[in-house]
Protein backbone atom coordinates (compact mmCIF):
# COMPACT_ATOMS: atom_id res chain seq x y z
CA UNK A 1 0.00 0.00 0.00
CA UNK A 2 1.44 3.33 -1.07
CA UNK A 3 1.86 6.05 1.52
CA UNK A 4 3.41 9.47 1.74
CA UNK A 5 6.94 9.85 3.00
CA UNK A 6 6.96 11.83 6.24
CA UNK A 7 10.18 13.49 5.22
CA UNK A 8 8.55 15.09 2.19
CA UNK A 9 5.09 15.92 3.56
CA UNK A 10 5.91 17.38 6.94
CA UNK A 11 5.82 21.16 6.99
CA UNK A 12 8.78 22.54 8.79
CA UNK A 13 12.53 22.87 8.45
CA UNK A 14 13.78 21.40 5.19
CA UNK A 15 10.26 20.86 3.88
CA UNK A 16 9.62 21.31 0.13
CA UNK A 17 6.40 23.20 0.97
CA UNK A 18 6.35 26.71 -0.51
CA UNK A 19 4.35 29.10 1.72
CA UNK A 20 3.97 31.62 -1.13
CA UNK A 21 2.32 29.31 -3.65
CA UNK A 22 0.83 27.05 -0.95
CA UNK A 23 2.07 23.95 -2.82
CA UNK A 24 4.74 21.26 -2.53
CA UNK A 25 7.59 21.24 -5.01
CA UNK A 26 7.81 17.45 -5.07
CA UNK A 27 5.38 15.31 -7.08
CA UNK A 28 4.47 13.38 -3.90
CA UNK A 29 3.28 16.47 -2.03
CA UNK A 30 -0.21 17.94 -1.88
CA UNK A 31 -1.83 21.36 -1.74
CA UNK A 32 -3.81 22.08 1.45
CA UNK A 33 -7.36 23.36 1.12
CA UNK A 34 -7.72 27.10 1.42
CA UNK A 35 -10.73 27.36 3.75
CA UNK A 36 -11.18 31.06 3.07
CA UNK A 37 -12.74 30.20 -0.30
CA UNK A 38 -15.32 27.78 1.11
CA UNK A 39 -18.90 29.07 1.26
CA UNK A 40 -20.26 27.67 4.50
CA UNK A 41 -23.79 28.91 3.76
CA UNK A 42 -24.18 26.34 0.97
CA UNK A 43 -23.81 23.45 3.36
CA UNK A 44 -25.85 24.97 6.21
CA UNK A 45 -29.44 23.69 5.95
CA UNK A 46 -30.61 26.28 8.48
CA UNK A 47 -29.26 29.27 6.61
CA UNK A 48 -32.07 31.50 5.22
CA UNK A 49 -30.71 33.14 2.09
CA UNK A 50 -34.04 34.70 1.08
CA UNK A 51 -34.28 38.44 0.72
CA UNK A 52 -35.02 40.15 3.99
CA UNK A 53 -38.29 42.04 4.39
CA UNK A 54 -37.93 45.78 3.97
CA UNK A 55 -40.15 48.78 4.61
CA UNK A 56 -42.83 49.55 2.05
CA UNK A 57 -45.41 52.32 1.88
CA UNK A 58 -48.31 49.87 1.58
CA UNK A 59 -49.35 49.79 5.28
CA UNK A 60 -49.07 53.58 5.54
CA UNK A 61 -51.32 54.08 2.52
CA UNK A 62 -53.79 51.55 3.85
CA UNK A 63 -53.96 53.25 7.26
CA UNK A 64 -54.32 56.63 5.58
CA UNK A 65 -57.32 55.33 3.65
CA UNK A 66 -58.80 53.79 6.80
CA UNK A 67 -58.42 57.02 8.74
CA UNK A 68 -59.80 59.17 5.91
CA UNK A 69 -62.94 57.07 5.43
CA UNK A 70 -63.69 56.45 9.11
CA UNK A 71 -62.86 59.98 10.19
CA UNK A 72 -64.79 61.52 7.30
CA UNK A 73 -67.92 59.54 8.17
CA UNK A 74 -67.83 60.72 11.78
CA UNK A 75 -67.12 64.33 10.79
CA UNK A 76 -70.30 64.31 8.71
CA UNK A 77 -72.30 62.75 11.56
CA UNK A 78 -70.88 65.31 13.95
CA UNK A 79 -71.90 68.16 11.65
CA UNK A 80 -75.41 66.71 11.53
CA UNK A 81 -75.68 66.55 15.32
CA UNK A 82 -73.98 69.82 16.26
CA UNK A 83 -74.98 72.16 13.44
CA UNK A 84 -77.93 70.37 11.84
CA UNK A 85 -76.16 70.19 8.47
CA UNK A 86 -76.84 67.58 5.76
CA UNK A 87 -80.37 67.06 7.03
CA UNK A 88 -79.22 66.40 10.59
CA UNK A 89 -81.34 66.95 13.72
CA UNK A 90 -79.05 69.49 15.42
CA UNK A 91 -78.42 69.49 19.15
CA UNK A 92 -82.05 69.91 20.20
CA UNK A 93 -83.36 67.23 17.87
CA UNK A 94 -80.60 64.81 18.87
CA UNK A 95 -81.26 65.52 22.56
CA UNK A 96 -84.91 64.62 22.09
CA UNK A 97 -83.86 61.34 20.47
CA UNK A 98 -81.63 60.58 23.45
CA UNK A 99 -84.51 61.24 25.84
CA UNK A 100 -86.66 58.73 23.98
CA UNK A 101 -83.86 56.19 24.35
CA UNK A 102 -83.96 56.66 28.12
CA UNK A 103 -80.93 58.92 28.64
CA UNK A 104 -80.87 61.62 31.30
CA UNK A 105 -79.07 64.94 30.81
CA UNK A 106 -79.83 64.52 27.15
CA UNK A 107 -78.67 67.98 26.08
CA UNK A 108 -75.26 67.49 27.71
CA UNK A 109 -74.92 64.05 26.17
CA UNK A 110 -75.97 65.43 22.78
CA UNK A 111 -73.14 67.97 22.92
CA UNK A 112 -70.63 65.40 24.14
CA UNK A 113 -71.58 62.91 21.44
CA UNK A 114 -71.64 65.49 18.65
CA UNK A 115 -68.28 67.03 19.64
CA UNK A 116 -66.73 63.57 20.05
CA UNK A 117 -67.78 62.58 16.55
CA UNK A 118 -66.79 65.90 15.00
CA UNK A 119 -63.44 66.35 16.76
CA UNK A 120 -62.58 62.65 16.85
CA UNK A 121 -63.27 62.26 13.16
CA UNK A 122 -61.24 65.34 12.26
CA UNK A 123 -58.28 64.25 14.39
CA UNK A 124 -58.41 60.79 12.86
CA UNK A 125 -58.24 62.21 9.34
CA UNK A 126 -55.21 64.29 10.31
CA UNK A 127 -53.62 61.43 12.20
CA UNK A 128 -53.29 63.55 15.35
CA UNK A 129 -53.81 62.04 18.83
CA UNK A 130 -54.95 58.96 16.94
CA UNK A 131 -55.38 56.57 19.92
CA UNK A 132 -57.64 58.99 21.82
CA UNK A 133 -59.62 59.89 18.71
CA UNK A 134 -60.18 56.24 17.79
CA UNK A 135 -61.09 55.32 21.38
CA UNK A 136 -63.67 58.11 21.53
CA UNK A 137 -65.32 56.98 18.31
CA UNK A 138 -65.24 53.37 19.47
CA UNK A 139 -66.99 54.40 22.70
CA UNK A 140 -69.76 56.11 20.75
CA UNK A 141 -70.27 53.01 18.61
CA UNK A 142 -70.26 50.76 21.68
CA UNK A 143 -73.23 52.68 23.10
CA UNK A 144 -75.11 52.55 19.80
CA UNK A 145 -74.53 48.79 19.49
CA UNK A 146 -75.65 48.24 23.10
CA UNK A 147 -78.90 50.04 22.28
CA UNK A 148 -79.57 48.38 18.92
CA UNK A 149 -78.23 44.84 19.25
CA UNK A 150 -81.69 43.38 19.96
CA UNK A 151 -82.75 44.48 16.51
CA UNK A 152 -80.54 41.82 14.93
CA UNK A 153 -77.65 42.14 12.55
CA UNK A 154 -79.32 43.08 9.25
CA UNK A 155 -82.14 45.46 8.43
CA UNK A 156 -82.91 49.04 9.39
CA UNK A 157 -82.58 48.24 13.09
CA UNK A 158 -79.53 46.02 12.66
CA UNK A 159 -76.02 46.77 13.84
CA UNK A 160 -73.95 45.72 10.84
CA UNK A 161 -72.91 49.31 10.02
CA UNK A 162 -72.11 50.10 13.65
CA UNK A 163 -70.03 46.93 13.98
CA UNK A 164 -68.10 47.80 10.82
CA UNK A 165 -67.35 51.31 12.10
CA UNK A 166 -66.40 49.96 15.52
CA UNK A 167 -64.06 47.44 13.91
CA UNK A 168 -62.39 50.17 11.89
CA UNK A 169 -61.95 52.30 15.01
CA UNK A 170 -60.48 49.33 16.87
CA UNK A 171 -58.04 48.72 14.03
CA UNK A 172 -56.93 52.37 14.02
CA UNK A 173 -56.61 52.25 17.81
CA UNK A 174 -53.96 49.52 17.82
CA UNK A 175 -52.44 49.74 14.34
CA UNK A 176 -51.60 53.39 14.79
CA UNK A 177 -51.91 56.17 12.23
CA UNK A 178 -49.09 55.13 9.90
CA UNK A 179 -46.31 57.40 8.72
CA UNK A 180 -48.59 59.68 6.71
CA UNK A 181 -49.90 61.38 9.84
CA UNK A 182 -49.19 64.27 12.20
CA UNK A 183 -48.55 61.71 14.93
CA UNK A 184 -45.48 60.44 13.11
CA UNK A 185 -42.57 59.75 15.47
CA UNK A 186 -44.47 60.80 18.60
CA UNK A 187 -44.24 58.56 21.67
CA UNK A 188 -47.64 56.92 21.09
CA UNK A 189 -46.66 56.37 17.45
CA UNK A 190 -43.57 54.46 18.54
CA UNK A 191 -45.53 52.41 21.12
CA UNK A 192 -48.92 51.81 19.46
CA UNK A 193 -49.94 48.76 21.51
CA UNK A 194 -49.31 50.38 24.90
CA UNK A 195 -50.95 53.64 23.80
CA UNK A 196 -53.85 51.66 22.35
CA UNK A 197 -54.53 49.81 25.60
CA UNK A 198 -54.45 53.03 27.63
CA UNK A 199 -56.81 54.78 25.23
CA UNK A 200 -59.06 51.70 25.13
CA UNK A 201 -59.43 51.78 28.91
CA UNK A 202 -60.35 55.47 28.80
CA UNK A 203 -62.86 54.88 26.02
CA UNK A 204 -64.39 51.87 27.78
CA UNK A 205 -64.76 53.91 30.96
CA UNK A 206 -66.50 56.72 29.10
CA UNK A 207 -68.83 54.32 27.32
CA UNK A 208 -69.71 52.56 30.59
CA UNK A 209 -70.46 55.84 32.39
CA UNK A 210 -72.64 57.03 29.52
CA UNK A 211 -74.64 53.82 29.31
CA UNK A 212 -75.00 52.91 32.99
CA UNK A 213 -74.98 56.29 34.75
CA UNK A 214 -76.83 58.59 32.37
CA UNK A 215 -79.43 56.03 31.35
Amino acid sequence: MHHFDDSTTRVGAGSPYDSTTKAFDTPTGYTPLDKSTVDDSVDDPFEDDRKKFGWTAGPDLGLLGLRAVLGGIFVLHGLQKVFGLFGGPGINGFAQSLEKMGYRESVVLAWVTGITELAGGGLLVLGLFTPLAAAGLLAVMANVIALKYKGGFFGPNGVELELALAGMAFAALFAGPGRAALDYNRSWFRHPVAAGFIALLLGAGGAAVTFFVFR
